[in-house]
């Protein structure tokens, strides 16, 4: 049986191997960047079976919040192996960027600590204790109102997703990206990741270059409607909430 230890430390390879110079140039570029697959097909059956045998908090139904049609889970403490360590993995690179961007704004914005559990101190100190990995679940019909996790004063700039579902079990469900440029059209990504890729995109907001400079541009996320079959996804959000 493989041990705590080993799923961190295997995990943490893997993400540590990822060409993060690439991904840091296409996050300053495009405002998100599309990761290698990092989960083999297996691991991504297995934690596509949590959605059904997991440790959850709670269990959103998003037509009655009309946030949508489907469902999603927030796993609860604590994390499966592998999601926490796919958390702490991801953050340690994405922290540097997350602290160049608020460079780029001119400091409007809060640094951040280098290591995830420095992070979650600051958002405990804060009142938000309440862990915000998620898996969702979507069947024909099914999409997700294009939204913003933020879940409290302290929030990380960046968030990370897969699609745990192979690419031959669904159509439709794209995932969608809306930057909301200001004084100008709303533009929006729609992205189709290979199962087990990563996405990283931004939480909230985003600096793009103008002619005077970096400014904000805000982001929002959703998903398309699937149109046949079913689609699972993982969400892994860094920051925990109230």
């Amino acid at each position: 049986m493989t041990t705590t230890i080993d799923v961190a430390t295997d995990i943490r390879a893997r993400v540590d191997a990822l060409h993060w110079e690439r991904l840091g140039a296409e996050l300053d570029e495009n405002g998100h960047a599309v990761t290698v697959p990092v989960l083999s097909e297996d691991e991504c059956d297995e934690l596509s079976e949590l959605f059904d045998g997991g440790h959850f908090r709670s269990t959103i139904d998003m037509a009655r919040y009309r946030f949508g049609d489907g469902r999603y889970r927030y796993f609860d403490h604590p994390l499966p192996d592998a999601i926490a360590a796919l958390r702490a993995s991801f953050y340690r690179h994405l922290a540097p960027v997350a602290n160049h961007w608020a460079e780029l704004l001119r400091g409007d914005g809060p640094k951040f600590p280098l290591e995830h559990e420095d992070l979650l101190r600051r958002c405990h100190a804060a009142g938000q204790t309440r862990p915000t990995p998620l898996i969702l679940r979507y069947g024909p019909g099914d999409w997700n109102a294009l939204h913003q996790d933020l879940y409290g004063k302290v929030f990380f700039p960046f968030q990370v997703l897969t699609i745990l579902s192979r690419e031959e079990d669904f159509e439709g469900g794209q995932f969608v990206l809306l930057e909301q440029r200001p004084r100008a059209q709303s533009r929006a990504h729609v992205l189709e990741p290979t199962q087990g890729a990563f996405v990283i995109f931004p939480t909230a907001t985003r600096p793009n270059r103008g002619k005077n400079g970096y400014h904000r541009v805000g982001m929002r996320h959703g998903v398309s409607t699937v149109t046949r079959g079913q689609r699972t996804a993982l969400g892994v959000i860094f920051h925990d909430a109230t």
